[in-house]
């Protein structure tokens, strides 16, 4: 009897197991197809340092925070706050490299979001003779945690960037 609930056992978490296997997504990497047309590129007629300048400013001039320490590879941020309780961040990365053009501009974006987050402690109340007692207590610790990150593949969004880019070059 004891081995047959053994063997009962060892099904369930079998069967759980694979539930849990099956409504995973498939890996990203299977997805990737390394195609040589790709939205995350541009060129352009001047030097990279030139280049780069530009698209410092095309970030400017939206609104991010740029950290150009680097003068061939310009990182851009941006803060987003749709709702009171949801943030999103755009981190835009640009980096300039020669080619037989000029330069070619490789850009790439990350969007990261963030949920407000309330933590719950709880305060416990020892008494000599009674015991004690353990209360749920609301905290004001409230936090943007992570919830999720992904790259912008969105051809679109990069036509936009490049588009601006393009637009400076001539000033």
């Amino acid at each position: 009897m004891l081995h047959l609930a053994r063997r009962a056992h060892v099904l369930l978490l079998s069967g759980l197991l694979l539930a849990g296997c099956a409504s995973a997504p498939p890996p990203a990497y299977r997805s990737e197809t390394f195609a040589a047309e790709s939205p995350f590129v541009t060129w352009s007629t001047r030097d990279p340092d030139a280049a780069c300048e530009v698209g410092k400013r095309a970030l400017l001039s939206q609104g991010y925070q740029v950290d150009a320490s680097n003068a061939t590879r310009i990182r851009g941020e941006k803060f987003f706050l749709p709702k009171t309780d949801y943030g999103m961040t755009l981190n835009i990365t640009l980096v300039c490299l020669p080619s037989n053009v000029g330069t070619a501009i490789y850009a790439n974006a990350l969007q990261t979001r963030y949920e407000l987050k309330s933590a719950a402690t709880s305060a416990g109340v020892g008494v000599a003779g009674i015991g004690s007692i353990s209360l749920p207590w609301t905290a004001d610790k409230e936090a943007l945690v992570k919830v999720g990150e992904e790259t912008i593949a969105d051809p679109d969004f990069y036509k936009r960037l490049f588009g601006l880019i393009d637009s400076l070059q001539g000033s």
